[in-house]
């Protein structure tokens, strides 16, 4: 495991790396590093620009080659469209980055969570607070679902279906599905709406308790089906608290 000091090497090494490549014309970095790193365990996540959208591959290859340096234990590459890349590096002490590479017109604001680091032109700042603006601006800052208590109502009848088969595999992933509209509706609820929310132990601790609650302690079809009626309920109850999401009165009927 890595310590403190040694991530805030790495982070400036890489920055240090990654600017010195002509192609790139800025850096922000984002997630809990920007407000000082959310544990030791946090990666460093940051987002290279470039000026050009043509630029972009070659960019990602040159910081690929720059950051080998680091002798990673693996590097993994990903290709979301022509001109948006991601490189997921993984160090031999645990440290991860991720790395994703965007011309600067196509620039996101997914959280509040960012800073700029490099800044060779001054757009890459410009086209950020931009961006920022259209993020508070919106009232609903982040993707929801768009008829969730319909899509958990569907997983009952699902769940049903399979404890009838025997099919106890299934009926578990349909119950963990339900499990994650949960804890979505949740997150919203509490107002911890950042990108990829993954901080569940900072929700409400009688909801996590009361979550976890929902566990079978068996591998039985009456276990399996007191477990759903926990989960269903507590699905009514987190509902009945979001301010985003809505049953209609016939999901409502059926669910009670």
């Amino acid at each position: 495991m890595y310590s403190t000091v040694e991530r805030e090497d790495y982070f400036k090494n890489a920055i240090r790396k990654i600017e010195e490549i002509e192609l790139v014309e800025g850096i922000v970095q984002l997630g809990s590093g920007v407000t000082g790193y959310k544990d030791a365990y946090s990666d460093i996540d940051l987002m290279v620009c470039t000026s050009k959208e043509e630029n972009t591959q070659a960019t990602k290859d040159q910081i690929h080659q720059a950051l080998a340096d680091f002798a990673p234990m693996y590097i993994k590459e990903k290709k979301f469209s022509e001109t948006i890349f991601l490189l997921i590096i993984l160090l031999e002490n645990g440290l991860e980055f991720n790395i994703s590479i965007a011309p600067r017109d196509l620039l996101p604001v997914r959280s509040p969570l960012w800073r700029v680091v490099v800044d060779k032109t001054g757009e890459v700042l410009k086209k950020m607070n931009n961006e920022n603006e259209k993020f508070e601006r919106n009232p609903v800052k982040y993707d929801i679902y768009s008829d969730i208590a319909f899509e958990f109502f569907y997983c009952t009848i699902g769940l049903v279906k399979e404890l009838k088969r025997n099919n106890f595999i299934y009926a578990l992933k349909l119950l963990n599905t339900m499990r994650d509209y949960i804890l979505h509706v949740q997150a919203m609820n509490e107002s911890k709406k950042c990108h990829q929310f993954k901080a569940y132990e900072t929700l409400d601790s009688s909801f996590i308790e009361r979550y976890l609650s929902t566990f079978p302690t068996m591998m039985t079809i009456e276990a399996i089906a007191e477990s759903a009626l926990q989960v269903k309920e507590l699905f009514m109850t987190v509902m009945e608290d979001s301010s985003v999401y809505h049953m209609d009165d016939a999901i409502r009927h059926l669910l009670g």
